[in-house]
């Protein structure tokens, strides 16, 4: 595989701001889960448009197999996405990419899109599709300046999915939203007989005013160096 400098680039930049970061972070002492009403009570507008949210995502579905993997449209992922029961997929269906926004896929969930707009500090959204049995290995996000919000739309009641994060374990729910700092060390649990789909969402992590101009910064770079490669190919 040929492998994109440039990205590698990136993700040594983000690793040099993280030890800037963690003085507000707390670093080590960093917490792992989030209250979403207090950092971005924005979010739960999505929690409350789940039943469009999901009507939309089944739309979709109708053309799964047109929707790429995840390592297919990001390189940098191919450890989570292709190493593991590599005959199934993950699948992963962009509306936001690091601020860049793929207007085919956006037409075909508008309300979805319109919610998204309207919640502060969004530079990532995209349907998770995990097909049946799909686990994710161990890994951790490559900066601190996010926060993670799933969005559970379609879960599998017969043995559903658990993810670990650092020490603390979450198993999936339809309608039932989780916000996490996806830099710490996180893995997937998936013997599950069906598809499990959950709404992704990054923000930016909320900060103080001069580590909120600097993580601004780090994102608007992130979205020409490297939203706009995620965006041609899902054109």
């Amino acid at each position: 595989m040929k492998i994109n400098y440039v990205s590698l680039n990136l993700v040594e930049l983000l690793n040099g701001f993280n030890w800037l970061f963690d003085f507000y972070t707390g670093g080590r002492r960093r917490p792992v889960l989030f209250d979403i009403e207090k950092t971005r009570p924005e979010l739960l507008e999505l929690d409350r448009n789940f039943p469009a949210i999901r009507e939309e995502l089944m739309g979709i579905l109708a053309d799964k197999k047109e929707i790429p993997q995840y390592h297919e449209v990001d390189e940098l992922e191919t450890y989570i996405s292709n190493t593991v029961d590599t005959d199934k997929g993950w699948r992963v269906y962009f509306l936001y990419a690091m601020g860049e926004k793929p207007e085919k896929n956006r037409a075909r969930c508008p309300r979805t899109a319109a919610i998204l707009d309207r919640v502060p500090g969004v530079f990532e959204a995209f349907f998770s599709i995990l097909e049946a049995g799909k686990s994710i290995p161990t890994h951790s996000g490559p900066y601190r300046g996010y926060l993670r919000y799933h969005l559970g739309l379609i879960v599998p009641r017969n043995d559903p999915p658990t993810m670990r994060l650092k020490d603390q374990y979450y198993t999936w729910k339809e309608g039932e939203s989780i916000l996490f700092d996806d830099s710490w060390e996180h893995e997937v649990y998936n013997k599950c007989d069906g598809d499990r789909v959950v709404l992704i969402v990054d923000i930016r992590r909320p900060m103080p005013v001069v580590l909120d101009s600097i993580n601004r910064f780090v994102v608007l770079v992130m979205r020409f160096v490297y939203g706009r490669q995620i965006l041609k190919k899902l054109t």
